[in-house]
């Protein structure tokens, strides 16, 4: 079986024999809904090819389609449309300018299209081109990564602003051009306001929260079992679906993200594929600065997941639509989404470079670290996992502590327990009552509570009296009990005691 890792091309897939997941009932079904949409979905989630499959089907490449659900449904007699498909991630803006290399853009396609342009302004020529394309047979519009102009320019918002603007003029073309547009399909990661870029494009329809998209792309568990039914009996499924699935956009629907499945399947190892592609830097810096490192059980607004201000950067709504956090339960009564890591594979790529942020080291991997926290703790050296914590602490900017010592104390044990927890049965609790962090080996049960500015006794006491272990009295398991003293003044452990 040959697995299109990476490959965006829908030709490429049926041509070369590489397995396709057949979307193409959903791609008919959601054009009786309209003519107009837009879709948010993160990265390597195949927006791309989607494009491809519409460029693909409004061409007129029938045998491309052969043994697909569309193939008996599509009026193949039909003549081929003329397509206008815009890819932004080829488009070297950062070089020429996003003005000066959209309009290149605009006449290397009209020039493809066999079309000759007169005007020489970005405005005027885009809508020279849907004019002269779509006068004699209504054109498809398709743009793909509309938002990657601003994206990229994140931590830069005098040009992220430039950009907009840019955007905006160009897409005011489409408010009149209606009569020259059969069919339009725009892609993106951030959802930015309707207002600010497409203000006149009324008839835009987004279906990012819409029933027609919640499973137009990723894989789900019934295509992960039937398409893929021979590799999966070689591996654990609720392993699998622990580590890659859960995406969700409607709070039911569970999804795969195809990029992390399909690199599983060929490697049969449970890696984080998810961390080499990237995580945006202006995410965690903007995490970071807000205090914002628990995320399990946000409650959100509708507002907080579909809109985007780069000026004014709201956490849950990067975090949601870059990927990092996804639809776990939606209220229809109270319009509230309940939001979560979809899977393990995800919170681990998120935390361990919010770990490493906090330890002033992002380019560095703070695994190494927990590795050796993990190794300690099952041979119950408990020094030595004393002196890996004290070490994090150690490395934290003196510029951090003196702003906000208490916060960078509480992150970094959630964030290191819960890094923790990738190896063993690591629990991190903040509810009242509930000791800061529960672990478990293969032979010993650890409770760990810290205090910080109070002494170690206290820790001790309060494991005892709330009876944190009491609840695994049946394990064979060793149980311990380990205070930790915390000082703010000597930013690091200064006591420390087992029970």
């Amino acid at each position: 079986m040959k697995y299109p890792i990476g490959i965006q091309s829908f030709r490429k897939i049926r041509e070369e024999g590489y397995v396709y997941v057949d979307k193409t009932r959903q791609i008919y079904d959601l054009m009786g809904h309209g003519n107009y949409f837009f879709l948010s979905r993160p990265r390597r989630f195949g927006k791309s090819l989607l494009l491809s499959t519409l460029y693909e089907l409004y061409t007129g490449q029938e045998t491309l389609f052969r043994d697909l659900w569309i193939h008996a449904h599509w009026d193949w007699q039909a003549a081929p449309r003329p397509v206008i498909w815009l890819k932004f991630a080829q488009i070297d803006y950062k070089m020429k300018g996003l003005e000066a290399a959209l309009l290149a853009e605009v006449h290397r396609i009209a020039k493809e299209l066999g079309v000759s342009l007169s005007e020489d302004t970005l405005k005027s020529s885009f809508s020279e081109l849907l004019y002269e394309v779509g006068r004699s047979q209504k054109a498809v519009l398709l743009i793909d990564e509309y938002d990657k102009p601003i994206i990229d320019y994140l931590d830069d918002t005098p040009q992220a602003e430039a950009n907009r603007d840019v955007l905006k003029n160009f897409y005011s073309v489409l408010k009149d051009a209606d009569p020259y547009i059969e069919f339009l399909f725009l892609t993106g990661v951030s959802a930015f306001s309707k207002v600010s870029i497409f203000s006149d494009l009324n008839n835009l329809s987004n279906i990012t929260l819409s029933p027609q998209g919640y499973t137009l792309l990723g894989i789900t568990q019934e295509e992960l079992d039937t398409v893929f039914e021979t590799p999966m009996q070689a591996h654990d499924r609720s392993k699998v679906r622990e580590w890659y699935n859960g995406y969700s956009w409607g709070g039911e629907e569970r999804l795969y993200n195809p990029f992390s499945i399909l690199r599983f399947l060929q490697s049969g190892q449970y890696q984080n594929y998810w961390f080499e592609t990237g995580t945006p830097t202006f995410l965690v810096k903007e995490m970071r600065d807000k205090q914002f490192y628990e995320v399990s059980g946000i409650e959100a607004a509708v507002s907080d997941l579909s809109n985007f201000d780069y000026r004014h950067l709201n956490p849950v709504s990067v975090l949601f639509q870059t990927g990092y956090l996804t639809i776990r339960h939606y209220e229809p009564e109270d319009y509230l989404y309940t939001l979560d890591h979809p899977n393990k594979e995800v919170r681990f790529s998120l935390e361990q470079v919010l770990l490493a942020t906090y330890l002033g080291h992002p380019s560095e991997s703070p695994l190494p670290r927990i590795v050796h926290l993990r190794r300690a703790l099952q041979q119950k050296d408990l020094p030595s996992a004393i002196d890996i914590l004290n070490a994090a602490f150690a490395e934290i900017p003196y510029e951090h502590w003196q702003k906000e010592n208490e916060h960078f104390y509480h992150a970094l044990i959630h964030l290191i327990f819960r890094l923790l927890g990738v190896y063993v049965r690591s629990e991190v609790h903040t509810a009242r009552g509930r000791c800061d962090a529960l672990v478990e080996t293969a032979d010993y049960l650890y409770a760990f509570e810290f205090k910080l500015d109070r002494p170690v006794a206290e820790a001790l006491r309060q494991i005892r009296e709330k009876g944190y272990l009491s609840a695994y009295k049946d394990s064979p398991k060793e149980k311990i009990g380990v205070g930790v003293s915390f000082s703010t003044e000597q930013k690091g452990i200064v006591d420390w005691g087992v029970e």
